[in-house]
């Protein structure tokens, strides 16, 4: 492989199975000057694994700052480096993508070396549809926060895919259920290319039961179907006599907006703005 001086290469590592590095990969690991690595350690087992000997400099989320001028400059200098992530392709849900803007304003040659990614690999298996897909990675860490987010995806008819740590998937698969819906299909990636590769299917509700009878463990994408085409065509004084019945029950213009979007598709802040225009004897929001 002719590797050309002062290149940037963004090369895709296994997402778990070493198998699933490519020829290309290898070898222009085993050629560059450089390898920019998110974690030293990690990848050295990688590169010890395929006897490469290229030397390695970490370039993370902490120390990006300091490191994007160093490697600008060895670049500049004709280098050739590697981006490598620990897993994947660089720039996706990690820092990877600073450095590569940063080489493009500085008219740096910067060069893709595709490899395994974890959304891609779910999403080719899960069953969901694959003509029309979202990828969001990492949800925010605060409840509040990831609420706020999945209320903006609620009505989104696309396929989503997320990321998530088995330490937050109950919690996210709750703000799931009440900002999506229990009845939305979800398909859970466990470990994906690893020896205890799993891939659970079924909706929100079975998910929560499901999870509810083991404890998370390993790395997660989760695939979930988007919001189904309405085939409810209402006015909105109809829209209005429908928020009517459901707050006659006693429950608030907040709760029935919700309600009344999930049955319909419409965006619930819209139907919430109805929602205050109803004169109720129960003046709650």
């Amino acid at each position: 492989m002719d590797i050309k001086p002062g290149t940037l290469y963004v090369v895709g590592t296994p997402i778990g199975n070493l198998e699933d590095m490519t020829f290309r990969a290898v070898q222009t690991l085993q050629t560059v000057d450089l390898i920019a690595a998110e974690d030293t350690r990690h990848t050295g087992r990688l590169l010890q694994h395929f006897q490469i000997k290229t030397p390695q400099v970490s370039y993370h989320e902490h120390n990006r700052s300091s490191r994007i001028p160093e490697l600008l400059e060895q670049l500049s200098d004709g280098k050739a480096i590697a981006l490598v992530t620990d897993a994947g392709i660089p720039g996706i849900s990690d820092p990877g993508y600073e450095l590569v803007k940063v080489c493009i304003e500085a008219g740096i040659p910067v060069v893709p070396i595709p490899g395994a990614n974890a959304a891609m690999t779910a999403l080719s298996a899960a069953g969901l549809p694959t003509d029309r897909f979202v990828f969001e990675g990492f949800l925010p860490a605060k409840g509040q926060q990831r609420r706020s987010h999945l209320e903006f995806l609620e009505t989104e008819p696309r396929t989503l895919i997320f990321y998530e740590s088995p330490y937050r998937l109950r919690d996210t698969l709750q703000d799931f259920a009440e900002i999506f819906g229990n009845h939305r299909q979800i398909v859970i990636a466990r470990e994906l290319t690893k020896l205890y590769e799993e891939f659970w299917r079924g909706t929100i509700e079975e998910a929560i039961a499901h999870y509810s009878q083991r404890d998370p463990q390993g790395e997660y994408t989760l695939v979930v179907a988007g919001k189904p085409p309405t085939q409810v065509q209402l006015s909105e004084e109809e829209l209005k006599t429908e928020l009517e019945k459901i707050m006659s029950q006693g429950i608030s213009r907040s709760q029935a907006s919700r309600q009344l979007a999930k049955e319909t598709s419409l965006p619930r802040r819209h139907l919430y703005q109805l929602a205050l225009s109803i004169k109720t004897s129960n003046q709650d929001s």
